[in-house]
């Protein structure tokens, strides 16, 4: 897989503009009645003639072809800014441009615009053709809006437009993401009354992933016969989402024999078949199976590959199994399959959750040293275990050599660094790494405001935790719930549990918006206060070990882990609200208050004031 070269080397869009219109004889400022692109328009310029009189305008052609560009580019972000700029310059978009405008929307999942923008083209008085009206239903089927698809199918229809059998799978998707099949089974009866729109292979799968997705193996099954019954070959994909299905069934078993069936019918499984089920057994613990299967791959005309050696490195290593873990290794380099960032990585991640962070630290060198270039995931798996083996000085220090690497840390790993210090209780420390973390451009995260006010908390500085919060309404951020009762805590912490009382009650009348299927999710029910649950979440043991043997691909040493304890990132965020806030300091305590553990502070009194 070649590597994608970075947006910094990729061109331009004014150099795009230009080599579009070079490519296009540059005929805009010809006499065509057509304006030439200006870099800055003062005022409203007065409509295109050529817009207005024949819709031929090749502004309009060589701009739509450039949002074309930038969307396979990857830069579908960009497009609705060459769309506004041709309103402005007096331009009418014809309908390409709009469904290029609603594929890019579809692209960066903005859903809510599409609505906006079929009005638009309603307005303009152009009239839709079957290709807008497909793409309008894709987006409403991916936001999972199945019943404006459905009604902008029937106004498909209403126009004289003729749904094809891309139509008709599109609402079969929409149904099936809601995760209703038997609406699918409406459709495909709807479809059998069309005439220019037949079922195929797609058509089927879907209906198959329908069923799969509602574990109801049964009626997936019976779309397979039904398939073959009207002449329709099931293909590798049909048997692919079955199996995976079964996997994710903890069924991996019956996985296996898919494959029995495929042989049967003389479909010839693939590489991710081969996946499906070596991550399955994987999942399961049952590691032998996963390996039993590897080894057979090659009677299936499926030789191993590197997904399928990472995936099952990684089930021995979570269970601890040190033999599997060389098995693999050397089934890797007799197949001359050479390890990637993936397979170090999860090498990495096993050491350091052993908290041997020597031993991590080795193989991310053996990886340095095998030409393979470590990715923003292994420098996080440095930083973390570093963090744990109360090391911060060093996960600091990554910071600077992933620089040197010209690769830009993100707010986990700097959050991570962050709560290292806090870890140690060094706050000045901590607060260092958070302005530069600003001074990169990088946004903190409620996460990195919990992490400080954690830290905070721990050094006895309750003060200095609330002032997170102005500092988090600084940086544009909302405090939750969570935050906030964080905040109390710091002070309940030092034996002033009257400053709790008042952060608590600055918050009661406060309306968080939180829907039933968030509560199901997010409400924690271990009955641990915010900060016992932060303060898992940061400080977490670590398993003792003493083996101290080598690891290298290099010199062809033996991984073996002697311990794997995940460490957990998932925390709560708990009722996130829609109100305006402000954090204000009403007063200076003049007098010190001596802390039960022997510290003193001055702190902040302060109050929350909640703006309508």
């Amino acid at each position: 897989m070649g590597l994608q070269k970075p947006l910094l080397d990729s061109p331009t869009t004014d150099s795009i503009k230009k080599r579009v219109d070079q490519e296009d004889g540059n005929q805009m400022q010809q006499s065509n009645g057509c304006r030439p692109v200006t870099s800055a328009i003062s005022q409203t310029p007065p409509p295109c003639s050529v817009c207005s009189e024949n819709g031929n305008c090749q502004v309009v052609r060589s701009r739509t072809k450039l949002m074309k560009i930038l969307m396979e580019n990857k830069r579908s972000h960009e497009v609705e800014t060459i769309f506004d700029d041709m309103i402005k310059e007096g331009h009418r978009p014809s309908l390409i441009t709009f469904t290029t405008l609603l594929t890019a929307l579809i692209i960066q999942k903005r859903f809510s615009s599409i609505g906006s923008l079929v009005s638009q083209v309603e307005a303009s008085g152009i009239k839709p053709d079957s290709i807008f009206f497909n793409a309008v239903i894709n987006a409403y089927s991916e936001a999972g809006k199945v019943q404006k698809a459905m009604e902008t199918f029937w106004k498909m229809k209403g126009s004289g437009c003729k749904p094809t059998t891309s139509t008709f799978n599109t609402l079969m998707k929409g149904y099936g993401i809601a995760g209703k099949p038997e609406e699918c089974l409406k459709i495909l009866d709807m479809m059998f009354q069309e005439e220019e729109a037949k079922p195929n292979q797609r058509t089927y799968n879907i209906l198959i992933r329908a069923w799969c997705n509602q574990r109801n193996f049964a009626e997936a099954r019976n779309v397979i016969y039904k398939m073959k019954s009207s002449g329709i070959r099931p293909d590798t994909v049909s048997y692919n989402t079955l199996a995976r299905a079964y996997a994710l069934n903890g069924e991996t078993i019956k996985a296996e024999d898919v494959i029995l069936e495929m042989k049967n019918l003389n479909v010839r499984p693939n590489e991710r078949t081969c996946g499906i089920i070596v991550n399955g057994y994987c999942r399961e613990g049952k590691t032998k199976n996963a390996i039993r299967f590897v080894y057979g791959m090659k009677d299936l005309g499926v030789p191993p590959n590197l997904v399928v050696s990472n995936a099952l490195l990684k089930g021995f290593l979570d269970i601890n199994d040190t033999e599997g873990v060389d098995e693999v290794l050397v089934l890797m380099e007799g197949l001359g399959i050479k390890p990637d960032v993936v397979t170090f990585s999860t090498i990495m991640n096993a050491w350091s959750a052993a908290g041997l962070m020597e031993k991590c630290s080795e193989i991310f060198n053996d990886m340095i040293d095998a030409g393979v270039k470590p990715d923003i995931h292994a420098y996080s798996i440095l930083a973390k275990g570093y963090v744990r083996a109360r090391q911060p000085e060093k996960a600091e220090n990554l910071l600077m050599s992933m620089r040197a690497a010209s690769i830009r840390p993100n707010v986990v790993i700097f959050t991570t660094v962050i709560s290292g210090w806090c870890s140690s209780a060094k706050m000045e420390n901590a607060m260092r790494v958070y302005k530069e973390m600003c001074r990169s451009g990088v946004s903190p995260t409620t996460k990195t405001f919990d992490t400080l006010i954690w830290g905070f908390s721990e050094a006895k500085q309750p003060w200095k935790a609330e002032e997170m919060l102005q500092l988090m309404e600084e940086a544009g951020i909302a405090p939750e719930k969570s935050s906030i009762e964080l905040v109390a805590d710091a002070w309940a912490s030092v034996g002033l549990t009257n400053e709790a009382e008042r952060v608590v009650e600055a918050i009661k009348d406060q309306v968080f918006y939180e829907s039933e299927k968030e509560n199901d999710l997010l409400m924690d029910t271990s009955g641990k206060s915010p900060k016992q649950r932060f303060t898992a979440f940061c400080l977490v043991p670590l398993p003792t070990a003493s083996h101290h043997g080598g690891l290298s691909i290099a010199t062809k040493k033996k991984w073996s882990i002697i311990g794997s304890t995940e460490f957990s990132q998932n925390t709560k965020h708990i009722f996130p609200h829609s109100c305006r806030y402000r954090w204000r300091t009403s007063s200076i305590w003049t007098k010190q208050y001596h802390v039960h553990m022997g510290r003193y502070g001055t702190p902040n009194s302060c109050r929350l004031v909640f703006l309508n």
